[in-house]
């Protein structure tokens, strides 16, 4: 029932919605340079992940928490913020959850949180119960609205009212469920959760893939070059005012701009924010292997049995380095492997509407020989693959498109330049736990907070390429 809520017919209508939230972004980095717009070095993984909790929060709630506002930090955005943080602090209870959920009712389990000395614990119910407080707040008025043909319009303390004309995710969840049949239709509490369960995933993943493609293209000057050139060729052309403050619609932002499409699909099979995920088997079951292994015995395995209630952890970073499916070029960063897959076929540069269709799958990289992972996008395992796959995913590329476009329309990034207090130069590299997390390594920083410093100053001529349309 869910999967048709993120088709890309809901994605178009959405999009124009939540696109000022990307030009804001640009507006508020653009403010604080230097009145001249030369260099000058900010953070801007706060901003982004700020961006991306307002994306969110309008496209899955149809609501505005106002997350871009500096000076707003109501009690949604603190419990929203704080939640990735908190999870992490708590993953080695994991494998427990399922016995406590099972074998205790929901009394019990809060007495055993009051019990355990543990705060992160009492941290994370604090903040699940606000961030299921304020949605079913604004699932009832949203409810309350459908039925009663009321306005779209949700207000709530602390944050100014958006109108979303019923596009937004819960909106249109809302429709759905009422259209189902009554087997397929879910209760109100399953539909809160899954818009929650939203909101989860798509923050922190959707920061991280923006913060390091902002950070591969300051790495890599020519392809931001490159990339600036194609944004405005395009803007120029579906537009006669300034280019800068065009707005793509749908189709040229994620259908028609090859270069941007090769830069995310490479940056999120390279670096997948998530590097490993858990799973847990439900009946007995026989993996099949794709190479035959060797027993201790000397045998030859082609499929491994695993019993009931195994969990596996899965390498996402793997899959999506595979030699033997991607080359061996494998491990480099090069965009320029989705543009060849096509101009190997003769074929002019179009998503299609369906990328998981066979015929868009064999045409990319990563299917070789007939062989390639069972990714829902584009041959990767980043946003997973079959039933359990990540149903948000349009979402996600439709605002980390957004965001790149708006920001790089106007700004030019690059690492930093300007040595601390003992002459070092920040370097920023990427931990990997749960989450690809960005630190600066010491001694310029402690190698624990994340933060993604960036030289930032405004787009002069020169960041064109020779040719590029003006």
């Amino acid at each position: 029932m869910l999967n048709p809520v993120f088709s890309i017919a809901n994605m178009r209508a959405l999009s124009p919605v939540i696109q000022p939230i990307a030009d804001k972004l640009c507006m508020i980095l653009n403010s604080q340079l230097h009145v001249d717009g030369s260099e000058m070095e900010i953070d801007v993984l706060p901003w982004v992940s700020r961006c991306a909790l307002e994306y969110v929060c309008q496209g899955g709630l149809g609501h505005s928490f106002d997350a871009l506002n500096p000076h707003s930090e109501n009690e949604y955005i603190h419990a929203v913020r704080m939640l990735g943080q908190t999870t992490l602090r708590l993953l080695f209870l994991r494998p427990f959850i399922p016995f406590f959920v099972r074998n205790f009712s929901l009394y019990w389990r809060n007495k055993m949180v009051d019990w355990a000395p543990i705060q992160a614990l009492k941290d994370l119910r604090r903040i699940v119960q606000v961030m299921d407080d304020a949605s079913q707040k604004i699932f009832a008025a949203k409810k309350a609205a459908l039925k009663g043909d009321l306005t779209d319009v949700v207000v709530m303390p602390d944050s100014p009212p958006i109108e979303t004309h019923g596009q937004d995710i819960m909106t249109i969840m809302l429709n759905a469920n009422i259209s189902s049949s009554e087997t397929d239709r879910l209760s109100d509490a399953e539909l809160v959760g899954q818009i929650n369960t939203l909101i989860f995933a798509g923050l922190e993943t959707v920061t991280s893939a923006i913060c390091r493609i902002l950070w591969i293209l300051a790495c890599n000057p020519s392809a931001q070059v490159r990339l600036r050139s194609e944004i405005r060729n395009a803007k120029c052309a579906s537009h006669s005012s300034s280019w800068e403050d065009v707005d793509l619609p749908y189709n040229n932002v994620l259908n028609r701009l090859p270069y941007l499409d090769a830069v995310v699909k490479e940056t999120l099979r390279l670096h997948p924010p998530t590097s490993l995920l858990g799973r847990t088997v439900r009946q007995d079951t026989a993996l099949p292997l794709h190479r035959p292994i060797l027993s201790r015995s000397g045998e030859a395995l082609d499929q491994i049995a695993i019993p009931k209630g195994t969990t596996l952890i899965l390498s996402i970073l793997n899959a999506n380095l595979d030699k033997d499916v991607w080359g061996e070029d494998a491990r480099e960063w090069r965009p320029e492997r989705w543009l060849e897959a096509h101009n190997s076929e003769d074929d002019e540069y179009d998503f299609g509407d369906d990328e998981s269709s066979e015929h868009q799958q064999g045409r990319m990289p990563g299917a070789k020989n007939e062989m390639r992972y069972p990714g829902v996008y584009a041959n990767m395992m980043t946003f997973l693959g079959g039933g359990r796959a990540c149903i948000g995913f349009k979402f996600a590329e439709m605002e980390i498109k957004q965001v790149v476009v708006a920001l790089l329309s106007r700004l030019h990034f690059s690492l930093p330049g300007t040595p601390d207090e003992r002459g070092q130069l920040k370097e920023i590299y990427w931990k990997i736990s749960a989450l690809q997390v960005p630190v600066v390594r010491p001694p310029s920083g402690d190698g624990v907070a994340p933060q993604v410093p960036l030289g930032v100053r405004r787009v002069r001529d020169d960041d064109f390429e020779i040719g590029a349309s003006t």
